[in-house]
């Protein structure tokens, strides 16, 4: 009788499979726990920037670049178009006030003169001839009325004799009516005649008057057209620098027209360009400074120009103090403007870590300083040099500020010499 046999449970197959899977289990959690667990990448020292967070007075500013300007420019504009006959003076030129510049033709405009001079010639040679008349007409009537007093004078003398002969009964009584209606009419033309001169007197006073004031106002319109070919002639009204001259032997300038300007030398201001971010932070009164031949110098704001342009307002800035020896119109200056006051805070060297994290994390060295690790913080305002910190670091920590580019999601820098 056969005997039948047990089968084996594990048989080698099997073994090595449970093996297999024993072994993919354990790989996969090894893999769990490094992807759960911090990562770790090595550093060398000399290629990153390690700074210690210290206590500080800090004042919040920003860096903008200004163009050293003349203190005032005066613009020179052609008052009256025309031909440029003659250039004076070469661009550059130092001027002084009342210097001719340049000289323009206007033939129209200078014909007007000779028209307005013979108008006024002609409006005074009338005003002397009425003049004449009406003194000649005064003479005439200061006559008349003479020849009338002296009629009057003898009609009271004739009057009053027949009136005494008459009385001794002389004469008869229409002798008498007669002499005393004379006298009577001889009267009445006295009180005419003064009158009359009384009204030309009047109206001679009047005429000179308005001939005067005709002729005042025909020699103000020839000072101005005086004054208008006068301008034909530029100069310069301030004493400075011409620069900017635009002008050529030859060129037609039409009224209005930009010629160059006078730059003031007496001083300078600069003219700074800065963010539209900040306009509602900048006022007169506000003060920057910049470094010039290892001085530090100072500057204040003194207007605004609240016109936004391509994203950025100006402001011009006056010298504070000395004025720097050597500075130059056109040189361009690198001034720190202060936003707030100083103040005691918590600071951080401005750094490259800046752009990877925000702000809002940064690695900090272990006690032995072997490796780094990231720690959360909050930043508040910065300038040129620092970072404020508000909160997640304390005095003396050390912190890499050096660029985290590299560094991805790196948990902890291992620190190498």
């Amino acid at each position: 009788m056969d005997i039948p046999l047990k089968k084996k449970k594990f048989t080698l197959k099997r073994i090595v499979l449970i093996l297999g899977g024993i072994a993919l289990i354990g790989f996969i959690v090894f893999v769990l726990i490094s992807s759960g667990g911090s990562s770790k990448l090595n550093v060398q020292k000399e290629r990153i920037s390690i700074n210690s967070v210290n206590q500080g007075i800090f004042q919040e500013n920003i860096p903008v670049n200004g163009i050293v300007m003349p203190i005032s420019t005066i613009y020179l504009d052609a008052l009256e178009g025309g031909r440029v006959e003659e250039i004076y003076v070469e661009d550059g030129a130092i001027m002084k006030a009342g210097e001719p510049i340049l000289r323009l033709s206007n033939t129209d405009l200078e014909l007007s003169l000779i028209n307005q001079e013979t108008q006024v010639y002609n409006l005074l040679t009338q005003m002397q001839i009425s003049q004449t008349q009406a003194r000649q007409n005064t003479i005439n009537r200061l006559n008349q009325a003479t020849e009338v007093e002296n009629s009057l004078i003898e009609a009271k003398r004739i009057y009053n004799l027949n009136k005494r002969l008459y009385e001794k009964d002389a004469i008869g009584k229409q002798e008498l009516i007669e002499s005393e209606n004379n006298y009577n009419y001889q009267k009445e033309r006295m009180a005419l005649s003064e009158e009359v001169l009384k009204q030309d007197s009047i109206a001679t006073r009047q005429e000179v008057t308005q001939a005067q004031n005709s002729y005042e106002r025909t020699q103000s319109a020839l000072e101005l057209m005086r004054k208008k070919v006068g301008d034909l002639v530029v100069r310069a009204p301030v004493e400075g620098q011409l620069t900017s001259l635009d002008a050529e032997i030859g060129q037609s300038k039409n009224k209005g027209e930009r010629l160059g300007q006078i730059d003031v030398l007496s001083g300078f201001k600069v003219r700074v360009d800065i963010d539209e971010h900040y306009i509602s932070r900048i006022y007169n009164g506000q003060t920057g400074t910049f470094n010039f031949n290892n001085k530090q110098f100072t500057l204040t704001i003194n207007k605004v120009y609240t016109q936004v342009t391509n994203g950025r307002f100006q402001v011009d800035m006056l010298f504070e103090g000395d004025v720097p020896e050597g500075i130059r119109r056109g040189q361009t200056l690198q001034i720190r403007v202060a936003l707030s006051e100083e103040k005691q805070a918590l600071l951080i060297p401005k750094g490259g870590f800046f752009q990877q994290t925000g702000g809002n994390w940064i690695f900090k060295l272990s006690e032995d300083g072997e490796s780094a690790y990231r720690a959360d913080i909050r930043l508040g305002s910065q300038n040129t040099e620092y970072y404020e910190v508000l909160d997640g670091l304390q005095p003396g920590d050390r912190v890499i500020t050096s660029s985290y580019d590299n560094y991805g999601d790196i948990q902890e820098l291992v620190i190498k010499e």
